[in-house]
């Protein structure tokens, strides 16, 4: 009985094998019909530039629909058939894939590609060409992404795009594009219980900057979107300061407060949402804290301080043995990067990488020009290096980019030379702010990567100079010295105003720097008289007023960011 089973369990073995040899062999042959163009039943006559491309009916028609469509209509037996919506190297191209299942895709040709697939029903190179955007979405822009969507009207990429939403959310909201998304295509978005935000404070956040754009147009939408936030993992003081205070969102308060504060009633009420979505809550593995480059007060080399969100204290991380002083830094992904400063007292053109969870540094390709006391922002993947001051001290007005697949090029250079200004990335532009040309400056540009343009924002209402910037809740924030003082500026980029808030108590000169982290604004440096520490702050923007925590100690503070807990544990 056992031999028998091996017996059969081999000659089905046997059987599968000589199966996909059979499919390899006639695959392999097919092939060769369509490279010595043998056997050919059928021509195509393309336009743009014209082209003959010859096929075999039977594989195109078991490929696509479309073909088997065409082959059995009326124009289906003419031995040459012009086809004329699509390009003859984007039609031969997709042909060739109908034979091996492959085509190059660029940056370039992707969106023709994409466009062709569709008409011709070629459901597998849609997808691959989706599939190629989204990995590609730096190069091919959102605003391209979603012109692509409008034009094609096509499911697949409707969900492609959807996907891409869902896991980049945070990024997204932020962006010129969200503010004019539908409400369905919103509320799609905040349903999903896989939506990649850190808390539902994020989520919310969100929904406000999307209403406040146009607030009478989305006053009827408010209670909608609102419905979907999981109410339940607010507290109560928050649902009665922000959600109840909505209108047509008291009932939806209510009934969320009760949820959480009567747990015998809560059989009796009626919600959408009681459970966080998924990651979100106690162990989620996206949760956030601040991670500072900080030198001691007398120590010798800069660290990286970690901050304890439960117990309100800093612990360091690790020392940074190669920090360059002067240089500028960024987060991106997993990695600190630090890019320029001095060498031996002169500008560098340094771009190191330090690898948070590994501890490890890497060199990265160098700049083009050496630069100090420049500004580095990240937008959309791509790096930009901008002014500064560079050999002899001569002012840099230059700004150069940085890609994996292209290194550092010169993009279109500043309106005015600065050096010691700040630089942040919102809603897919990059903002430089301040900064000194031998004179402080209160001027502040925009970049636009889509014209390769800079033009002027209103100005801020003081000079500045060796300030921090954070972007946060659709605003930007500067934070810094103003004749001689520290102050705060807000300002807003769909009104293109600045407003001046609360100011920071500090006795002391010192560069701060800013993070956004858990829907606040942190802020650190200075300290005032009697104090024996750094001062570290948390503003409020109910009551326009910043609440203290624990002091660090006395140091200097290069740069904050909030980073992922799970890298730094």
């Amino acid at each position: 009985m056992a031999t028998s089973s091996k017996q059969t369990t081999a000659s089905q073995r046997n059987s599968s094998e000589l199966k996909l040899h059979f499919m390899k062999k006639l695959m392999k042959k097919i092939f060769c019909f369509y490279d010595e163009q043998s056997l050919i039943d059928v021509t195509f006559k393309v336009s743009n530039p014209e082209a003959f491309v010859p096929a075999h009916r039977l594989i195109l028609s078991a490929a696509s629909p479309y073909f088997e469509n065409l082959f059995n209509g009326d124009r289906g037996n003419a031995h040459v058939i012009e086809i004329n919506d699509i390009d003859s190297d984007i039609f031969e191209r997709l042909i060739t894939f109908c034979y091996t299942g492959k085509a190059l895709f660029t940056v370039d040709n992707v969106a023709a590609m994409l466009k062709a697939a569709i008409v011709l029903q070629l459901e597998d190179a849609t997808t691959i060409c989706m599939d190629f955007i989204m990995s590609h979405i730096d190069e091919c822009t959102l605003q391209g992404v979603y012109a692509l969507e409008r034009e094609t009207q096509c499911e697949l990429v409707k969900r492609k795009i959807h996907e891409y939403e869902i896991q980049n959310f945070m990024e997204i909201s932020q962006r010129d594009e969200f503010l004019n998304f539908d409400v369905e295509k919103l509320q799609c978005l905040l349903e999903s219980d896989n939506l990649n935000i850190t808390c539902e404070e994020d989520a919310y956040g969100a929904i406000t900057r999307w209403f406040n754009h146009d607030v009478s147009a989305r006053q009827k939408h408010l209670s909608r979107l609102v419905a979907c936030l999981r109410l339940t993992q607010f507290d109560v003081d928050f649902l009665l300061t922000h959600i109840q205070s909505l209108l047509g969102c008291e009932l939806l308060a209510f009934m969320a407060s009760t949820w959480i504060s009567n747990p015998s009633a809560r059989t009796k009420i009626n919600m959408r949402f009681t459970e966080p979505r998924v990651g979100i809550g106690a162990g989620n593995s996206d949760e956030k804290t601040l991670l500072m480059v900080y030198k001691e007060h007398n120590a010798s080399k800069a660290c990286a301080l970690q901050y304890n969100k439960a117990e309100d204290t800093w612990q360091k991380y690790a020392t940074l043995y190669n920090y360059n002083i002067n240089s500028s830094a960024i987060l991106k992904d997993d990695n600190l990067l630090f890019i320029g400063g001095d060498s031996y007292k002169s500008p560098s053109k340094s771009f190191l990488s330090w690898n948070i969870p590994n501890k490890t540094w890497r060199e990265l390709p160098e700049m083009n020009q050496a630069r100090r006391d420049h500004s580095v922002v990240e937008l959309d993947g791509k790096i930009y290096a901008i002014g500064g001051r560079g050999e002899n001290n001569t002012l840099l007005q230059s700004v150069e980019r940085y890609t994996a697949s292209n290194g550092w090029e010169f993009v279109a250079p500043l309106i005015t030379v600065r050096f010691e200004a700040g630089a942040v990335s919102l809603n897919g532009k990059v903002y430089i702010i301040g900064g000194s040309n031998r004179k402080t400056l209160k001027s502040v540009e925009c970049y636009n990567p889509d014209s390769n343009s800079w033009t002027y924002c209103a100005v801020m209402r003081e000079t500045c100079r060796s300030l921090s910037v954070a972007a946060h809740n659709g605003h930007i924030y500067v934070v810094g010295y103003f004749k001689g003082s520290p102050a705060v500026e807000r300002y807003d980029p769909q009104r293109d105003t600045w407003t001046q808030i609360c100011s920071l108590k500090n006795d002391t000169w010192c560069e701060f720097a800013c993070a956004s982290l858990d829907n606040k604004l942190w802020t650190i440096g200075g300290s005032v008289e009697n104090e024996n520490g750094t001062r570290v702050a948390v503003y409020n923007d109910e009551n326009d007023r910043w609440v203290q925590k624990n002091l660090l100690p006395k140091g200097e503070i290069y740069f904050c960011f909030a980073a992922s807990l799970s890298l730094l544990t």
